[in-house]
């Protein structure tokens, strides 16, 4: 995992990855196959007359947010389901513009290892090997998850925090910028790109990114914004109910 993301850090790992719609995919998202294809081609933008003058909007878009952010110190997310502070200090946030996910459409770096304080539930089940994780909260001192509870499953998510010591610290923040995905499909590839949502991996980092954080697990778990929350940075607010305010 280590060799991968090293690999792919440096621009010697060249990847893309995607999904095809078929009846598997489809009875898991709770779609007609003909709806789950609509709903695919639709976050591709595939739906639209010029979908590659579309993607390059995305780029422009984020690229003025991540721009915004450089030199930003500390983030704070609060609302009904978090309260949550991240320093964001010396790293860098990358643009997620179908380069290397297809659909794409998300902005995220790696928090500062130590610096995670607070609260966070999830509204979103978090799957990963076949499991699925239902109702996680988990409260972070010093970047470290000192105590997690779940609804289903949390037998499995404490053996998963468990797996090694990076495994219990933050290794990414992402929030989701893609308006097609406005629901929850229990494909992490679209899930993560939720429009309105933020997502924290738990585990290993990306080291583009500037996190040092190492681990054999990188778990995503999403939270809505859409009905409520805020992300503040260094203070000014940056997005309110799942929409930028910049």
């Amino acid at each position: 995992f280590r060799t991968y993301l090293q690999r792919g850090a440096t621009g010697e790992l060249k990847w893309v990855v995607t999904l095809y719609p078929i009846p598997a995919y489809a009875q898991e998202a709770d779609m007609s196959l003909r709806e789950y294809e609509d709903f695919v081609f639709a976050a591709c933008f595939c739906d639209q007359e010029d979908p590659v003058s579309r993607w390059r909007e995305v780029h422009e878009h984020q690229q003025r947010l991540v721009d915004w952010l450089k030199g930003k110190r500390e983030v704070r997310i609060v609302g009904p389901n978090a309260d949550l502070t991240l320093s964001i200090e010396g790293r860098i946030f990358i643009n997620c513009d179908g380069r290397n996910n297809m659909p794409d459409g998300e902005i995220f770096t790696g928090p500062v290892e130590e610096s995670a304080r607070g609260w966070v539930r999830f509204t979103y089940p978090a799957i990963t090997g076949g499991r699925e994780v239902e109702g996680i909260e988990l409260w972070l001192e010093e970047g470290r998850v000192v105590r997690a509870t779940a609804r289903k499953n949390e037998e499995y998510l404490l053996k998963m925090l468990d797996t090694d010591p990076g495994a219990r610290y933050i290794g990414e923040f992402a929030i989701g910028t893609n308006p097609n995905i406005r629901r929850f499909t229990k494909s992490i590839l679209l899930d993560e790109k939720i429009g309105g949502s933020f997502h924290l991996a738990l585990g290993a980092g990306y080291p583009e990114t500037g996190s040092r954080n190492e681990s054999a697990i990188h778990w995503d778990m999403i939270c809505d914004m859409r009905d409520g929350g805020e992300i503040w940075v260094d203070g000014e607010l940056f997005y309110r109910n799942g929409e930028f305010v910049l």
